[in-house]
């Protein structure tokens, strides 16, 4: 059941991270959160998206596995200035939290790097309120499309999927979510999709630009040279891949996320 985060916490991976917004991450959510409520925000790294959550509800606690994951939310919750946000280092699997505790429970990009996503869901229907919402979106990695194709960005994403599937994780999260929402015993879930999509000269520039370091510097790095599922040359090529596709004007790439709401 125990997985291994892929990413880890490299500046670049947080420089991603923290672009995140309620408005471009949890849309599907939104509609749905009233200011009386009460929310738990599981995964909620560097905290951009608690943040905004916070500001439409009456209280919210994040959570994160370790407390230097946990204390990324916090700086950005008190930069911000948010007095209602608690703070609680949980497993998802395993939430040391009361039954019926929030009217909705989030999850952003968690449920593709858990060892048990089914487990995981049943414990946040747990602690979710009868008449309350689980909700959680998630890439899916084999579904994201660019152009042009360049063979670099090919071998990143068969490295990526290798990588993240071998410390336990499904790199393909985002198609599967109805699936285990089903499995985990709901029965109401209202599935979506969405994308984020990054074509202007100034998108592919942060983009590709992130990924360029994040290949060469992050633990997703550190991963493949030590299991041997790349050589240093391979992850110079790759990221030289991704300057490429940020310097070409016709560069497009969308990143397609599955979502689910789900009533206990």
């Amino acid at each position: 059941m125990d997985a291994v985060y892929t990413h880890g916490h490299h500046e670049s991976v947080l420089r991603s991270h923290r672009w995140r917004t309620a408005d471009n991450s949890a849309g599907y959510l939104l509609p749905h959160l009233r200011p009386g409520m009460t929310l738990l925000d599981v995964g909620s790294g560097p905290g951009t998206i608690t943040a905004d959550l916070a500001a439409r509800v009456a209280r919210v606690t994040a959570s994160e596995v370790t407390v230097d994951a946990l204390e990324l939310a916090r700086a950005e919750v008190e930069t911000r200035g948010a007095a209602n946000v608690d703070f609680a280092v949980a497993d998802v699997h395993d939430l040391d939290l009361p039954d019926g505790s929030f009217d909705v429970v989030h999850a952003h990009q968690v449920l593709q790097h858990v060892g048990d996503p089914v487990r995981a869901l049943r414990e946040m229907r747990r602690v979710t309120r009868p008449g309350g919402i689980v909700a959680a979106r998630d890439s899916d990695y084999g579904a994201f499309a660019w152009h042009p194709a360049l063979p670099a960005l090919e071998d990143w994403m068969a490295l990526y999927q290798k990588l993240a599937r071998g410390n336990g994780g499904e790199p393909d999260a985002g198609r599967r979510l109805l699936s285990w929402a089903r499995a985990a015993g709901f029965e109401q879930v209202t599935a979506t999709s969405s994308t984020w999509c990054f074509a202007t000269p100034e998108d592919r520039a942060w983009w590709g630009g992130m990924w360029a370091e994040r290949i060469l510097s992050s633990a997703m790095a550190d991963q493949a040279l030590a299991t041997g599922a790349a050589t240093a040359g391979d992850l110079r090529r790759i990221s030289e891949g991704w300057l490429e596709w940020a310097e070409a004007g016709d560069g497009w790439i969308s990143i397609l996320h599955g979502e689910i709401l789900c009533r206990p």
